[in-house]
């Protein structure tokens, strides 16, 4: 993590030139930006733009295809024999198993990346080939992009872009968590209202009025809580929100493809809660909505710098368009590319302003980390929202499926975000599942307690995206019905494991950090907030190895000691710490675990855990 990230968490940072050896690669089309914008002496390296529209002698060309990976080139469909057939929807099959129910398929373009491009004809022909392969596996196609390629040739000749897309079934669609990050005030509810219920604001925060959990946060139109929203696409690319179905389960049945949104606190009060969601939740993407009004203001250069240190994938909606004139607008959006090409954020903007941007904007966001979508639109206009759907529409998933295999081949390991008493259902835990598989009537140890044991339970029912379902995979996000077992002794932070596992638990850790930003100097005996995943418990600093204090933007090996309870944690897992002012971020490099805790396979069921009542 470079240093100078800490210029983003700097309480007085002012925005800092862009022109101290960066430049942005242009990302539009089929462009492929390159990783390597600039040149070692600061100069512009031209980048070849392979959706090149104008007449040229140079061929264009995309990168090569790869084995790996769901995106398929294929010069033509027309008219294949029945062998060849077959073949053919094998092969869409291993492509949408690698993206885990999508695949793109490229049409008019040679296995070399070379734009051929094909008559119209040919198109029709190859278009309704793909058509009856995608029948053939169970799935539905969308042509996204259709454009001519016209070099050396006198006829009109056309390539295309396709989407395919599984028809889902026993609830196994594409789920992508989305945390949705920015200012107080900059429309992040507004806007999850307006996608999910499928209506437009009224101006004064209608549509956001859904989303909220508690009376305090209606009446001060302020998020203090964590909120999940959801939004579907079927099989044909079209959305499915609350605007035709009347319920969740509704709308997972009919949806093959969905984007949890995860909506978190703007306000500096609730920043505990923003970093919980962010660390606990294990969003695949972050979404900084900016205020077109107010441009960078408040907690959002500080949002930002969060997701960038967690390594997220940051894409950025300025909202509010509809408020101010147009040169306020790209006022705003030169400011976040100022920010965003800044030495600390190495990021390459790309502002998208139709359907191509949206769809090129997509594919590249998941292949290059340094890419950042930059849209602009309205909730209350609804100006410009087509295109945010058409980009969540195509978003790929991070891991592919042989990376889902691997984690689903592990011991169960479910991590507790959540705590509810639920009438009639009993104790229930919301929180992600890390790895293994879960099923209901599965028994599981929770742990660690306050003495570093860990208890008994069983699960009795789950719930994913508010539907029932039978079993969960490693990555998903659900809520488990714990029956009558003792809500008072769980707390966010534990984790629900196989009994088999053999956890470490441990007062004592050792974490190599960067201090982003700090008022003083950081030394031995200053207590901070540890966030870890999903546990957030204070620590005293016991030990800075090799020096006696740190100062801002300084490295250094530090032994932490929590002051509560021992917590479980894993070697590697990425770490965040604050306490007013000072930040800092590092990963785990050492536990030391605790002596007091047994064997789970020697564990009982706390006498506690069970109600006194139940029989």
């Amino acid at each position: 993590m470079d240093p100078r990230v800490a210029e983003l968490f700097g309480a007085s940072s002012g925005l800092k030139s862009a022109s101290q050896g960066l430049c942005s690669g242009s990302g539009n089309g089929f462009g492929i930006v390159s990783k390597k914008a600039c040149s070692k002496n600061g100069k512009k390296v031209k980048n070849r733009s392979t959706r090149n529209t104008k007449p040229n002698n140079n061929p264009p060309y995309l990168p090569p295809e790869v084995e790996e990976g769901n995106i398929e080139y294929k010069l033509k469909l027309v008219s294949p024999t029945q062998h060849r057939f077959e073949h053919l929807a094998t092969q869409m099959k291993w492509r949408l198993q690698e993206g885990r129910g999508e695949a793109v398929y490229q049409i008019g373009v040679e296995d070399n990346g070379l734009l051929v491009g094909l008559s119209e004809e040919d198109m029709r022909a190859s278009l309704r080939t793909l058509r009856r392969m995608a029948e053939k596996v169970g799935a539905d196609i969308t042509v996204l992009t259709e454009r001519e390629v016209d070099y050396d040739s006198e006829v009109p000749r056309k390539i295309a872009e396709v989407l395919v897309r599984k028809v889902p079934d026993d609830q196994q669609f594409l789920d992508l968590r989305v945390a949705v990050l920015g200012n107080v005030d900059s429309g992040k509810s507004t806007l999850l209202g307006v996608l999910t219920q499928g209506e437009l604001d009224n101006g004064r925060g209608r549509a956001r009025l859904n989303l909220f959990r508690h009376l305090h946060e209606i009446q001060t139109g302020r998020t203090s809580s964590i909120s999940f929203e959801i939004l579907g696409f079927n099989s044909q690319g079209e959305v499915v929100n609350y605007s035709e179905s009347r319920t969740a389960e509704e709308i997972c049945e009919s949806a093959s493809k969905m984007i949890t949104f995860i909506d978190l606190a703007g306000h500096h009060k609730y920043l505990k809660t923003t970093i919980f969601g962010l660390t606990s939740y294990c969003p695949d993407f972050a979404m900084l909505v900016v205020g077109a009004n107010t441009g960078i203001a408040g907690t959002t250069r500080e949002h930002l710098g969060l997701a960038m240190a967690l390594k997220v994938p940051i894409f950025i909606v300025v909202s509010k368009v509809d408020l101010c004139p147009r040169g306020a607008v790209e006022r705003t959006v030169r400011q976040l590319e100022r920010i965003l090409k800044q030495p600390g954020c190495n990021k390459l903007p790309l502002q998208v302003s139709n359907q191509d941007d949206a769809v090129t904007a997509a594919q590249q966001f998941a292949q290059s980390p340094s890419i950042t979508p930059i849209f602009t639109l309205s909730s209350v206009s609804g100006e410009s929202l087509d295109l945010l759907k058409v980009f969540l529409n195509i978003l790929p998933p991070l891991s592919n499926s042989k990376e889902q295999e691997e984690l689903m081949q592990q011991l169960t390991e479910f991590q507790v975000d959540e705590i509810y008493t639920v009438p009639d259902v009993g104790t229930v835990v919301g929180g992600t599942l890390y790895s293994g598989i879960c099923r209901e009537g599965d028994r599981l140890v929770v742990g660690p307690t306050d003495e570093g044991r860990f208890m008994g339970l069983k699960v009795s029912s789950m719930q994913r995206n508010r539907s029932a379902c039978r079993v969960l995979r490693a990555g998903q996000a659900a809520t488990l019905a714990l029956g009558n077992f003792n809500r008072s002794l769980l707390r966010k932070g534990m984790v629900m494991v196989s009994p088999e596992m053999n956890p470490t638990i441990c007062w004592l850790f050792e974490a190599e950090i960067v201090l982003l930003f700090h008022a003083r100097t950081f030394r031995k005996g200053f207590q901070v907030t540890v966030h870890v995943g999903n546990v957030r418990q204070t620590a005293t600093v016991e030990r800075l190895h090799g020096k006696d204090e740190l100062r801002t933007g300084e490295k250094a090996v530090v032994r932490f000691r929590f002051i509560k309870h021992p917590e479980y944690l894993k070697l590697g897992a990425k770490l965040l710490f604050r306490e007013g002012v000072t930040k800092g971020i590092g990963h785990v490099t050492l536990l030391h675990p605790a002596a007091l805790h047994t064997h789970p396979a020697a564990l009982h069921t706390h006498p506690a855990a069970l109600h006194t009542h139940h029989s």
